[in-house]
């Protein structure tokens, strides 16, 4: 069976050591591990946090954190080079909390949540920023095969990224990267934006998925949505995929006027029931889809 997971800031952003005692309630409610957002410089202790995960039997997944700083896409010198070195620092993060993989969107260029409009880009600009991308991939890439750590490429919907969101785009990236450090995680929540097919983009990242995020088209607990999941967990099967699978469910129940869904916010109640249910529904479906006649 897969292993099941819960995103951190499903409780808190940032997740700090005053959060570590909910290790244990995410182990309670059926999780296997948790995915970290990568800590910035300073924000925790990573071995009282690696402890911490031990001592509540929980795994690690680490989720990247760039911007348009730190950018691997960046036709500015110190932008891109600061983009080589984060993730070479969330390479170093991994070790140190007993991680085997860092995904997220490790291309860059970020689109709502750094406040920048998509821009058009000339055909020349377009090559030089895969370009970019591959070369820093490539060096990264070293850095974490050395390490014993994968980095999963994560595609983005349109509003959110404008280098990186389709799996064939980041099909083609792969093949141009060549590493075999460097690998892809999908997200069923960008997927239903920009893929014809859930299902069809799973068998074209194939074996090449290392790691896997379980949401829901409005980003709400998991069969409560628009997502078919057992076509989902069919195609996993078939491509054979037996790594982490993660759950985001951060969309709060608050549907007033004007409420932003884009901004993340807190919870304001107690989400026990639905988060067990949640893990519990993932796992069942895998089960359930694995045997056909």
């Amino acid at each position: 069976m897969n292993p099941i997971g819960l995103i951190s800031m499903q409780y808190a952003r940032p997740f700090t050591a005053e959060h570590f005692p909910l290790f244990a309630r995410m182990r309670q409610h059926g999780y296997d591990f948790v995915e970290l957002l990568v800590p910035e410089v300073g924000e925790i202790d990573m071995k009282e946090a690696r402890k911490a995960l031990d001592d509540a039997g929980l795994g690690v997944v680490l989720a990247a954190r760039v911007n348009l700083q730190r950018n691997l896409s960046s036709a500015e010198g110190d932008a891109h080079r600061a983009g080589i070195d984060y993730l070479k620092y969330t390479v170093d993060c991994a070790k140190a909390l007993g991680a085997q993989i860092v995904g997220g969107p490790l291309t860059g260029n970020p689109l709502v949540f750094a406040g920048r409009p998509p821009q058009p880009v000339a055909e020349e600009e377009r090559l030089a920023r895969k370009r970019r991308c591959v070369a820093g991939l490539r060096e990264v890439g070293d850095y974490a095969k050395a390490a014993g750590i994968l980095l999963a490429v994560e595609p983005l919907n349109r509003f959110e990224s404008d280098v990186l969101c389709t799996t064939q785009q980041a099909i083609e990236l792969l093949d141009a990267v060549d590493h075999p450090a460097i690998q892809l995680m999908l997200d069923t929540f960008h997927m239903h934006m920009e893929e014809s097919s859930i299902a069809e983009a799973i068998l074209l990242g194939g074996s090449r998925i290392v790691h896997f995020q379980a949401n829901e088209n409005h980003r709400g607990f998991p069969g409560t949505g628009a997502t078919d999941w057992v076509s989902v967990c069919r195609a996993l099967h078939a491509v054979g995929y037996k790594g982490p699978i993660s759950l985001e469910p951060f969309r709060r129940t608050d549907d007033r006027f004007g409420v932003p869904f884009a901004q993340w916010r807190p919870p304001h109640e107690d989400e026990s029931d639905r988060l067990s249910a949640s893990s519990a529904f993932i796992k069942s479906h895998l089960t359930l889809t694995e045997y056909r006649r």
